[in-house]
């Protein structure tokens, strides 16, 4: 029983001691910053890659020497392209959008 208590008052005293310890605040800006240099890589890579596309789709479409089958492929490619660069687009300007909403939202911390 004594040594129940003994441990009892030795928690006590710990708590009653112990200093609060408090978590380090995050700078918002800095992963703001980070998510948009992210957002601007990918958005940058899939940009040059429906224009590859497009080109691509171009160059068969002027080879395509009248083959139906080829022209229809190039059609394609060029139209799934141009909407692949319009998503991207659409992202972009959305990703624009929810990063001046949330600066507006939270503020910036310096």
């Amino acid at each position: 029983m004594k040594k129940f208590l003994g441990i009892q008052a030795f928690i006590l005293t710990s708590l009653t001691l112990a200093s609060p310890v408090f978590a380090q605040s995050a700078d918002v800006t800095k992963i703001q910053t980070f998510i948009q240099s992210i957002i601007q890589v990918l958005i940058t890579v899939a940009g040059v890659t429906a224009v590859g596309f497009i080109v691509l789709g171009g160059f068969g479409y002027i080879t395509s020497s009248g083959n139906p089958e080829n022209l229809d492929k190039s059609k394609k490619t060029i139209f799934y392209a141009a909407i692949g660069l319009c998503i991207v687009l659409g992202a972009f300007v959305l990703s624009n959008i929810v990063s001046q909403l949330a600066t507006g939202a939270f503020g910036t911390t310096h």
